[in-house]
């Protein structure tokens, strides 16, 4: 742990899993994002579950938590995530057919933009093909604006979010309004509710005073970010790590074909990937999803800040209104906690000696955060991962175009490669 006092905030980082529990868990109370964070973050997200703390945190968690916790939203999310990998897949295998490189991380944002929509809210939008013009002014003033919180904003670029900021909210509000009015025709006790957003109207009949359309803005909002950037993120890292190691992406490979040893070898992407169920008996996979986010978090900190003086369980007192941030990327490479290897790219370290997938303390491996606040969508996300990972690495080989190129990133909400992974594809 180290302290650095810049002008005006004194920040304290974390490192030491002790810490670690102890602010997100054992004394949650008086670690949250405050208002620092929820000023910075309240153009895009406003009072959205990633910004807010107390009252108006605990209801839209208690809300959220018992939606994703039913079958049909798993199905339907499901259903959505092997609909996407296959038109991924698609567009891929057109790319491998033409010799033409590809980056894939532009891909990934928008097919997972797709996802969350289709889950979120039954909208088809299509930014993957490019089909819905509305949809795609909407994306790209969302990541204008999301990228534009992240810069001392000067005037300027305060005009430019406020207009960016106009163009997301016409959107949102238009889907919001098409559901209500979908919900209020006679044919309502009919009609398929399971998109996130229709079990919220449903759930905004008991509480109307409370779930406003304000309300059910921001819950989207915070859902998109949550449900694209991190995943794409997370994905395109873990195809940087396959073309860096060939012979963990051949093994990935030769678990996927193994689990659908008995299927017929004649499917098509779109069958194949309509028949996936197996993605949970996939240790080897799951081993390297975790190992790459253990490398490259989505998000490679966090910051939360203290209420009131504090000693943490290292002995260090905390003073209130610092700003605590713990660092899941620094974590993630401390030999102290993975090993003489832990900059090594290694899978293996995840599984047992039979080969079966050994889970860490989410105080050690933080990428979904941890305590009372971990993320809601963990399991939605590896679920979306494993599908999207088992399609692409079963029918195609993936090379960096340029093995000789340093790998960038760039901090927005996530950790996003700049200016992208250009790779090229073959087919297997």
């Amino acid at each position: 742990m180290f302290q650095v006092p810049p002008p005006r905030r004194s920040y304290v980082y974390l490192a030491d899993p002790r810490d670690v529990e102890y602010i997100l868990s054992t004394n949650f109370d008086n670690y949250a994002k405050g208002s620092y964070n929820h000023n910075i973050l309240e153009d895009l997200l406003g009072d959205g579950i990633f910004a807010v703390d107390g009252d108006q945190w605990r209801h839209q968690r208690k809300l959220a938590s018992f939606e994703f916790s039913t079958r049909n939203l798993r199905d339907y999310s499901s259903n959505t995530f092997k609909r996407d990998a296959a038109r991924l897949a698609q567009v891929i295998s057109a790319a491998a057919s033409s010799n033409q490189s590809v980056d894939i991380q532009d891909l990934l944002m928008r097919s997972t933009m797709d996802s969350i929509f289709k889950v979120g809210f039954s909208v088809d939008l299509d930014t993957l093909r490019g089909t819905n013009e509305e949809g795609s002014r909407m994306t790209k003033a969302f990541d204008d604006s999301s990228e534009q919180i992240k810069r001392t904003l000067n005037v300027g670029a305060e005009a430019v979010l406020r207009r960016n900021i106009r163009v997301i909210d016409d959107f949102i509000y238009k889907i919001i309004d098409e559901k209500i009015e979908q919900l209020s025709q006679e044919r309502v006790d009919s009609m398929k509710k399971d998109d996130i957003l229709s079990r919220f109207l449903e759930a905004r009949e008991k509480e109307p005073d409370k779930i406003s359309r304000k309300y059910l803005r921001d819950i989207i909002l915070n859902f998109m970010v949550a449900g694209r950037d991190t995943t794409a993120t997370a994905l395109s890292w873990f195809l940087y790590m396959m073309c860096k190691h060939p012979n963990v992406q051949e093994k990935v490979a030769e678990e996927v074909n193994e689990a659908t040893k008995g299927s017929s070898p004649g499917l098509s992407m779109a069958e194949f990937t309509e028949n996936l169920g197996f993605v949970n008996d996939l240790p080897y996979l799951n081993a390297a999803l975790n190992e790459t986010l253990r490398l490259y978090p989505s998000v490679p900190a966090d910051g939360k800040i203290c209420f009131s003086d504090d000693t943490l369980p290292d002995g260090y007192d905390v003073k209130a209104g610092e700003f605590i941030l713990y660092q899941p990327y620094a974590m993630g490479r401390m030999k102290y906690l993975w090993g003489e290897d832990a900059e090594i790219f290694r899978p293996e370290r995840w599984l047992d000696a039979d080969g079966n997938f050994c889970p860490e303390s989410p105080f050690k491996f933080t990428a979904f955060q941890a305590g009372p606040r971990i993320c809601l969508g963990k399991e939605f996300a590896y679920r979306q991962m494993k599908i999207f990972a088992a399609v692409l690495l079963r029918f195609f080989t993936f090379k960096l175009r340029d093995e000789e190129e340093a790998v960038h990133y760039k901090m927005t909400f996530t950790l996003f490669m700049n200016p992208g992974l250009n790779v090229h594809v073959f087919h297997r």
